[in-house]
């Protein structure tokens, strides 16, 4: 497995891609994608850095595991291609979006263009086996991630933390919370999503941050 991401990000994340778990999870992972139904497609593991390269961004978004639905997964949380139906959690993500900043219901699941406007949407496991939710979880990648995460809390300043769910408030111990914004509220699925996630505000409490440190505001 080629580590194909943007450069911004090999110059901050270099020490990980040369310790030896890393290299264990390369191997993993490549045999996994000879062997089984593996999304993302492999050239989108990295889709998430690829997008919003590290000098670019403002915000991050954490999800756990990719959708592992046929033709879902590509390298962004929540997100999915263009003319996949939107899952639950999707759907009430942009349920919230519209009550929250009146933004109508988009015709497509595809959020490529807020990563391309500085928003991070990062899975804390970048692969996964075809309807086989939580299969990589454990073999490396959480390990990858977190300290992508502390590696943006420690080189940035003014970025906007948003954990839906107790999995991603579980990584609020990682981020410098006196130089950046985190946001938490309960998961959008809609097992919990009526419990706090409807209201939380969270899409005009990021713009509102935003503004007040100098940067510009997402159009989401």
């Amino acid at each position: 497995m080629e580590v194909r991401i943007d450069e911004s990000w090999k110059a901050v994340l270099t020490a990980e891609f040369e310790k030896p778990y890393f290299a264990q999870l390369t191997d993993f992972v490549r045999t996994e994608y000879k062997t089984h139904k593996i999304y993302p497609p492999a050239k989108l593991i990295f889709n998430a850095f690829d997008q919003c390269p590290f000098d670019q961004l403002k915000v991050v978004i954490l999800g756990q595991d990719p959708y592992h639905g046929p033709g879902q997964a590509h390298g962004l949380c929540f997100s999915v291609n263009d003319g996949i139906q939107f899952p639950p959690s999707l759907r009430n993500i942009f349920t919230e979006l519209k009550s929250d900043v009146g933004k109508p219901i988009p015709t497509s699941g595809n959020l490529t263009g807020w990563a391309r406007q500085g928003v991070l949407l990062l899975n804390a496991t970048l692969t996964v086996r075809e309807n086989l939710a939580g299969s990589h979880q454990k073999k490396g990648w959480e390990q990858f991630t977190d300290a992508a995460i502390e590696t943006i809390s420690a080189q940035k300043e003014h970025v906007v933390f948003i954990l839906w769910g107790n999995y991603a408030i579980s990584k609020n111990e990682l981020i410098d919370k006196t130089k950046h914004l985190v946001l938490t509220s309960v998961h959008p699925s809609p097992l919990s999503a009526s419990r706090g996630f409807f209201g939380n505000h969270h899409f005009s409490r990021t713009n509102k941050f935003l503004l007040q440190n100098g940067l510009e505001p997402i159009n989401w």
